[in-house]
């Protein structure tokens, strides 16, 4: 009898303390994956009652998800549009959890990181203009460099992608052809190339065929050992991609209430000029959620806040002091 108490007990305390876990369901960004999934394991020693399920399969479908209220939160690397905003049954707030920036990887046999790319290099090549390794174009900024006689294959993405918005923005930005015969958005019609899905596609297809050049968030090509080069900024100086240059990407910019902000081809002589705003998507009402609201409330203020330290340690840009402050002050403002 003491035996049979004994297991009721216990098996007691395992469905209360199984009741008692509260499971936060995000997806999208493929941009933050690298920093979010180590926050959710750090996360675990300040609630172990908090489980994460994220799914990173791109910003335009973390947007559609969050829309239709499938997930408890969306991530992206392109702000939501108006359209997109009057769409969701309530407003929803972007919260910036980090900055970061795209490198331009490349797999050239011979050819080592340090690559210099002008802006015309790079909307030529994304446009199908420039298509071999030894083009003059190139060859005129790498003297020095044996870049060979060899056909460019290029990569993009095939999903929707904040990380493509970040990229074709940038294109916008710096190529008026660009800008009037592709544009800017999470999807794309692409003059040329492969299409791979998640940060981790374009990865694969750099890694898998000499010739390539593609755009990937800084951390996906250091993971992957992938080459990567120096971009020509606005100021004329060719920077690689840091945490400190994409700090100085965001350096003077003014950040509107909503967040919603580009720091894509800077002002800022010291800036790298591909980077941009990770956000975490999530509705100002949560009336009904309680302790799941409260949940994703508390972990979001960690995250901007303690989780900055371990984004630093993958080299994304932590936020700045002053924009956390209004960050924190937005967050107040859920209801659940």
């Amino acid at each position: 009898m003491k035996k049979l108490l004994a297991l009721v007990a216990a098996l007691g305390f395992a469905t209360s303390a199984w009741a008692g876990q509260i499971q936060l369901t995000g997806a999208g960004s493929t941009f933050i994956y690298p920093a979010i999934t180590k926050w959710f394991e750090a996360y675990d020693s300040i609630d172990p009652n908090v489980q994460f399920n994220y799914q990173a399969i791109g910003s335009g479908a973390g947007i559609k998800e969050i829309t239709d209220k499938i997930v408890d939160f969306g991530g992206t690397d392109g702000p939501m549009t108006e359209g997109q905003m009057a769409a969701a049954p309530g407003k929803i707030y972007h919260i910036p959890l980090v900055m970061g920036a795209e490198a331009i990887a490349y797999n050239i046999p011979g050819v080592g990181p340090g690559l210099k790319f002008t802006p015309d290099v790079l909307a030529g090549i994304w446009l199908g203009e420039i298509t071999n390794w030894n083009d003059p174009k190139i060859t005129a900024q790498n003297p020095g460099v044996n870049l060979p006689n060899m056909p460019i294959i290029v990569a993009h993405r095939s999903d929707g992608s904040g990380t493509t918005f970040i990229f074709t923005h940038y294109l916008s930005s710096v190529s008026p052809e660009w800008s009037s015969k592709v544009g800017f958005s999470t999807s794309v019609s692409w003059p040329v190339g492969l299409g791979g899905k998640g940060n981790q596609g374009v990865s694969g297809i750099l890694t898998q065929n000499p010739g390539s050049i593609g755009y990937v968030e800084l951390a996906y090509a250091i993971q992957n050992k992938i080459p990567y080069g120096v971009v020509e900024n606005s100021s004329g100086n060719f920077v690689e991609p840091t945490v400190e240059a994409t700090s100085e990407a965001a350096s003077g910019v003014p950040i509107p209430a909503d967040f919603r902000a580009s720091i894509v081809n800077s002002s800022n002589p010291k800036a790298y000029p591909i980077c941009g705003f990770s956000w975490m998507l999530i509705y100002k009402n949560m009336a009904g959620e309680g302790a799941k609201g409260k949940a994703l409330v508390d972990f979001a203020k960690w995250a901007v806040t303690d989780g900055q330290k371990i984004s630093a340690q993958l080299d994304y840009a932590p936020l700045p002091s002053d924009l956390i402050a209004k960050i924190m002050k937005t967050l107040d403002k859920i209801s659940y």
